[in-house]
């Protein structure tokens, strides 16, 4: 009789969800212990994707390294000119005379008259840091305003990169098929040219086209070799950006919560720019970080060329460009841009790397 009844019971369980109670016994339903309790609660605290990047780049004693070298360099060429009460395109004034005898003095070195007036009046002059160039000017803080240029260039350069290389790679990845053709042809041509050769054309054409249209004009302080320079950046410095961009997206636009979206009927820009890139946000800041140096070696190598910032604006290049001529005689002014190009674009370079090992998925 009891086995017909088991038999049973197997039959209607076979398409059933009841459970078979009689499996399990009360010891196996007995309240846990609180060292039981305790080997289940989670260990690691609950995190965001930034809060988790930041504490693996923390980790990384070259970033840090290289992020407190930059904080430095930033806060001197912020706060320097307030201090300094030189002019970077000023002859140096002694009681409010100009002293043309000032010229090519070393390190921490006075003219004569500067000399004779803080003996005359017991007035303490400011030092020149870095001596003085052939004009009589103060090449601190001309070092100081070169540097704050060549920053500004680097990241007004990165943004334009990572706009237009954000937006066309975007469309590119998205949409696919012959749009994704198309476009990425053009980035292959693109990517084909000679790029400093079409730096360099581009520059000097740009220059003598942009000089007579902007005279007289509030873009006329910025000079036309910088507007070129822009212009140069915008056309050619975003393909790397736009090639990844594309790439992440073809990954992540056949993931179900794109799909769902498309379901429910949310548009196709809505779904790119609202779910999409914000999952592309570390290839995006890892590739804007490396942007910046990039647009700084190549602003100092045009400036240093010539084709680069315009008086009365300086820059590091131009510095340099300055300095080639007495080179053997004041040889520290042909250093000292030299060594601060170096110092930003290696700092950038290794924080660059770190944020990529910090955010990107991938390597950790």
């Amino acid at each position: 009789m009891q086995s017909k009844e088991n038999a049973a019971l197997k039959k209607r369980q076979f398409l059933s969800a009841q459970i078979d109670l009689r499996k399990f016994n009360k010891k196996q339903f007995e309240k846990a212990t609180e060292e039981e309790k305790k080997q289940q609660d989670v260990m690691g605290e609950s995190t965001t994707f930034f809060r988790d990047g930041m504490r693996r780049l923390k980790k990384n004693p070259f970033a840090m390294g290289s992020l407190i070298v930059l904080l430095f360099i930033i806060a001197v060429i912020i706060f320097a000119p307030l201090v300094c009460p030189y002019t970077y395109s000023g002859i140096i004034t002694v009681n409010g005379m100009r002293d043309k005898s000032a010229n090519n003095l070393a390190p921490f070195e006075f003219s004569d008259r500067e000399m004779q007036y803080m003996n005359q009046s017991g007035e303490k002059l400011f030092p020149h840091i870095f001596g003085t160039d052939s004009l009589s000017r103060d090449y601190f803080i001309r070092v100081v305003y070169g540097t704050r240029v060549s920053l500004s260039v680097g990241i007004v350069a990165a943004f334009m990169v990572l706009i237009i290389g954000l937006i066309y790679g975007s469309i590119s990845g998205y949409f696919g098929g012959k749009v994704d053709m198309i476009m990425m042809r053009i980035v292959d041509i693109i990517y084909s040219l000679p790029d400093m050769l079409i730096i360099i054309l581009l520059s000097v054409v740009l220059n003598e086209t942009l000089t007579p249209k902007i005279n007289g004009t509030a873009l006329a302080a910025l000079g036309s070799n910088m507007i070129s320079m822009f212009i140069v950046f915008g056309l050619l410095y975003w393909v790397t950006m736009a090639r990844l961009i594309r790439g992440q997206i073809l990954s992540i636009k056949n993931n179900e919560y794109v799909l769902a979206a498309k379901c429910i009927g949310t548009k196709d820009f809505r779904i790119l720019f609202r779910h999409i890139i914000p999952n592309c946000l570390s290839v995006i800041i890892i590739t804007t970080a490396l942007q910046v140096p990039s647009a700084i070696f190549t602003e100092s190598y045009l400036s240093f060329l010539g084709l680069g910032v315009s008086a009365p604006l300086t820059s590091l290049g131009s510095l340099a460009n300055d300095a080639r001529a007495a080179m053997q005689s004041y040889p520290y002014r042909l250093v000292i841009p030299a060594v601060i190009i170096c110092l930003i674009v290696l700092a950038l370079n290794l924080l660059g790397d770190g944020l990529r090992d910090a955010f990107d998925s991938k390597l950790n």
